[in-house]
């Protein structure tokens, strides 16, 4: 029996760890964290399993009883509470991204690993059944020669919680490729098999709600009740677009958080010489042959990957072995982020 903490009670807590811990047995919620009373509360009237509601996570920090936290808190807070609860002896489940920034990652990692801590990071889809099919495939080499990886992660404007931390550099360390590109490039990065850094180059754009007043929303505003667009900050990308190169293949992408085009098209390219496949994001992919081209859509189910994520980092305290969402599997991702916003500001590419 693992005794936990979650910190941050929001959307990822509500939507995804919450119900995913409810599904293991082995798992006493002593605490929901939240600085807004009302949210954790929420929580522990939906979940049975939470015992206790407080909005100083330091207090649990301070219980002998936890073994791990889950921080689910807003990108800025990652690294102050991961690092407490490091200092304080936890385990520790950060949801994505690691933090704002590459350097301030690796802090966090090497803090870990002094302490002989388990740091996972919530890099969900590595336990998503296609992404692990497709990271199969290029192992067995049903691919041949996996050359180019194209991405596109493109909403009709649906730019999350304008004005508010989302919007906000400071709070959120950037935009849609922060936010939806992370996932993306991570699960590329995790299919490829390890790759590592080359070169990038990249351009970033802040254009569609430049006036947060006039902007109009397709349908209703995610993530609504961060916002604030009477006196908030907008000063993030809403379109992105790259190139990288890697020592396995080059990747291409381009994001939008908003785009006048009235489309979503959110889908993953893997391109070979003997096969093919287009991941649709969160679904299934289809696979074309070189040999027979025909294609093939494999029938499985998909899985809760929350479950699997946290129910493997869970695991991992008791063996001590670094799963595939172990910090240290993940720096590369934090990396090229990092890179990628440095090459848009720089409007040049960057060597690695």
């Amino acid at each position: 029996m693992k005794t936990v903490a979650v910190i941050g009670c929001g959307r990822i807590a509500k939507g995804a760890h919450f119900p995913a811990l409810d599904t293991l047995d082995d798992v006493r919620i002593k605490y929901a964290c939240d600085l807004i009373l009302e949210k954790a509360e929420a929580m522990k009237e939906a979940h049975p399993k939470v015992e206790n509601v407080i909005t100083d996570y330091r207090i649990a920090l301070d219980d002998p009883e936890v073994d791990a936290v889950f921080v689910l808190t807003p990108n800025y807070a990652h690294y102050t509470v991961s690092m407490d609860a490091l200092r304080a002896g936890k385990h520790v489940m950060c949801e994505k991204p690691i933090t704002v920034n590459y350097a301030l990652s690796c802090e966090m990692a090497e803090e870990a690993n002094k302490r002989g801590l388990m740091l996972n990071i919530g890099v969900c889809n590595r336990y998503h059944k296609s992404v692990e099919m497709l990271h199969d495939y290029v192992k067995e080499g049903k691919f041949g020669k996996l050359y180019h990886v194209y991405a596109s992660f493109r909403g009709f404007r649906n730019i999350p919680g304008l004005g508010g931390a989302f919007t906000t550099k400071a709070q959120s360390g950037g935009g849609v490729l922060i936010d939806w590109g992370v996932h993306f490039l991570d699960l590329i990065l995790y299919v490829l098999g390890g790759a590592k850094l080359v070169d990038v180059t990249c351009d970033a754009y802040c254009e569609i709600a430049k006036d947060m007043k006039a902007y109009k929303y397709n349908g209703s505003m995610w993530a609504e009740e961060t916002s604030d667009i009477e006196n908030g900050v907008n000063d993030v990308d809403d379109f992105i677009s790259g190139y990288i190169r890697t020592d396995k293949a080059s990747i291409s992408f381009n994001g939008a958080w908003a785009q006048n085009i009235g489309e979503s098209e959110m889908f993953i390219d893997f391109l070979g010489d003997k096969g093919g496949a287009r991941l649709m994001y969160g679904k299934h992919f289809t696979f074309w042959s070189a040999d027979t081209l025909e294609s093939v859509t494999p029938e499985y189910d998909i899985p809760n990957m929350y479950a699997l994520e946290d129910k493997d980092f869970l695991a991992s305290i008791d063996s001590g072995v670094k799963n595939k969402n172990h910090i240290d599997n993940i720096l590369e991702s934090a990396k090229l982020l990092d890179y990628l916003y440095q090459s848009a500001e720089k409007k040049g590419e960057i060597k690695l």
